[in-house]
């Protein structure tokens, strides 16, 4: 009965309004630090705008009931580990200033969304070990941008802890692939059709 709610078509219409809509307010909220960014790495500084585009091109692929397994490995990937990686980023935020900000909460809500999106719709995606590797390579090349090259999105008064921010972040990606693995690649993983409705 889930499952079939996930693969309803006006479901999956309303979810890509929804995660098309999070994607534009993404980018727009990105803006100001994209103005003060080198052009060579305005690709890699929108972190979950870029996750929730590719899951929304998923979608477009699925309501044409088809499959697109490249973004289907950078959705599932990137949702789950900017989704989590946000909410912790604003936790570990608020607890730094002592004080609880709205703006946070909000992001924890709308990001903690984007990593159970992405985990929920698992037992749909299509892709293998290629694809799945091409994600790897994309997530660990964003943590070198972000902590090499300094274009971590922007929190301020957390730069102090940019370094023990990188390692975390570093394990995570290592944590999120796992869990990729585990749900779509490794022998045995559950799997789901879409139906082939109107």
């Amino acid at each position: 009965m889930f499952y079939s709610l996930l693969a309803n078509r006006a479901f999956l219409r309303l979810l890509f309004f929804g995660n098309l809509l999070g994607a534009i307010y993404g980018y727009i909220w990105y803006l100001p630090q994209l103005q003060i960014t080198e052009p060579r790495f305005w690709l890699f500084v929108p972190d979950s705008p870029t996750a929730i585009l590719f899951f929304t091109l998923a979608l477009v692929a699925f309501l044409g009931k088809k499959h697109w397994p490249l973004m289907e490995a950078l959705a599932f990937v990137c949702l789950v580990k900017y989704g989590l990686w946000a909410v912790g980023m604003n936790v570990f935020y608020m607890i730094d200033q002592g004080t609880i900000v709205w703006a946070g909460v909000m992001l924890i809500l709308t990001h903690g969304f984007m990593a159970v999106e992405g985990i929920l719709y698992a037992p749909f995606y299509r892709f293998r070990i290629g694809h799945f590797m091409v994600a790897a390579v994309w997530a660990f090349h964003n943590d070198i941008i972000d902590y090499l090259f300094g274009q971590m999105p922007i929190y301020m008064g957390l730069e102090k802890y940019l370094p023990e921010i990188g390692y975390a972040t570093f394990w995570l990606t290592v944590i999120v692939l796992w869990l990729v693995y585990d749900k779509t690649i490794k022998k045995g993983h559950h799997t789901l059709e879409f139906p082939h409705d109107k």
